[in-house]
């Protein structure tokens, strides 16, 4: 019974708006308080300096179970991969060792990092307000939130 629920649970979540909204291209509109929240996460002095200069454009994905997040920059291209509810260890774009689960909440798709090797914990929450994406990051109480419009 209980994986009859999980499977209808899965379902419902692959069906949310969040999924087809987000999907495209978004380009790089502003950012407020992202050094400090960097700087929270551990991330060192000069990748901050770059990071918080860089207007990276971003492009989602899915594909059957398998989401995808492109980011593109001057700086650094990322490539993110996950699946809903399952744990996968990556190397965040700014060094960071951790282990992230994403899931859906009220329509925003929220990503938990657990930092690993003493490293922080974060979590980063994308929805659509407005037509256009933002993005909050939180770690310890300190908040940055960067918005994006859809491509054209």
């Amino acid at each position: 019974m209980l994986s009859a629920f999980f499977k209808t649970a899965h379902c419902a979540l692959r069906n949310m708006p969040i999924q087809t909204d987000l999907v495209g291209k978004w380009n790089f509109v502003s950012s407020e308080n992202f050094d400090e929240y960097l700087k929270e996460v551990g991330v060192g002095w000069a990748i901050r300096t770059i990071a918080t200069k860089t207007k990276p454009a971003l492009e989602f994905a899915v594909n059957g179970d398998e989401w995808t997040m492109n980011s593109n920059s001057t700086f650094k291209n990322y490539t993110l991969k996950w699946k809903l509810g399952t744990a996968s260890d990556e190397k965040t774009a700014d060094g960071r060792d951790v282990s992230s689960v994403f899931s859906i909440e009220n329509d925003h798709l929220v990503q938990i990092e657990t930092g690993k090797g003493g490293g922080k914990d974060s979590r980063i929450e994308r929805y659509i307000e407005n037509g256009k994406l933002v993005i909050v990051c939180t770690c310890n109480g300190v908040k940055c939130t960067r918005v994006y419009e859809k491509a054209a």
